[in-house]
């Protein structure tokens, strides 16, 4: 279970004398399967995301995964909590799929022949070892962002969050990326501009200026959703 109890996250910015909220007392328990997470660019999102995994740290209160901290305990959270970028070649770091792949596992399979072995078995799971070798740059966005999840995939982790996943894909690579997230068997945690994916998850949050402003069923959260924008351009001069 993840747990966040009385969360918020500011920052100092310059030219300003009061810190920015990004998230605002936010208490929140995550059990369910797949969890979806929408609002509109610069809600607060990522910053709920980047929370999960010890990217970010709140500045009150506390984020607990399967009771470990991610303040005092943060690389146990990040060996549970695996996080793919909105950007592929954000994390992508190496030049080929298989180096990627095998630079995952470094800690966790010590010997070289072993670590080849199971990168090549998860380069084969999501249907990339016909790439293997192939220089990232040469790989089609939806190509990227399976290889980033293989890549992330590959050290087991029990949850799995993604942001906004499918911002870069067509709409072929999107279908590809739904299918692919569908059959994991991860707790998977997903923020998204796309009410169709949000609509296949268990549960959906809505966040808002820096809140948790609904949290329910996905027909009825983007259907919030879309009056919350609605109501923006009402109040717009």
């Amino acid at each position: 279970m993840i747990e966040l109890k009385d969360v918020s996250v500011r920052v100092i910015v310059d030219g300003q004398d009061a810190p920015k909220t990004l998230l605002d007392r936010v208490d929140l328990e995550l059990t369910e399967r797949r969890i979806g997470v929408i609002g509109a660019n610069g809600s607060g999102k990522s910053t709920l995301l980047r929370l999960l995994n010890g990217l970010v740290l709140p500045s009150q209160g506390s984020v607990r995964v399967n009771g470990a901290g991610t303040e005092e305990q943060g690389r146990k959270v990040r060996s549970q909590v695996g996080f793919v970028f909105t950007d592929p070649l954000s994390q992508l770091v190496m030049p080929t799929a298989r180096e990627d792949v095998e630079l995952s596992l470094r800690r966790s399979v010590k010997n070289a022949a072993e670590r080849g072995a199971r990168a090549e078995s998860v380069l084969g799971r999501f249907g990339l070892l016909h790439l293997a070798d192939q220089s990232i740059y040469e790989l089609s966005g939806g190509e990227r962002q399976l290889l980033a999840l293989a890549a992330v995939l590959a050290v087991d982790p029990a949850v799995l969050v993604l942001d906004e996943p499918s911002t870069l894909l067509d709409l072929r690579n999107k279908e590809l990326l739904r299918r692919t997230v569908a059959g994991l068997p991860q707790q998977v945690i997903m923020s998204t501009h796309d009410l169709g994916l949000a609509l296949d998850m268990d549960r959906v949050l809505v966040v808002d200026n820096a809140m948790i402003v609904f949290d329910g069923g996905p027909a009825a959260a983007v259907e919030h959703y879309r009056a919350l924008c609605a109501a923006s351009f009402e109040d717009a001069p």
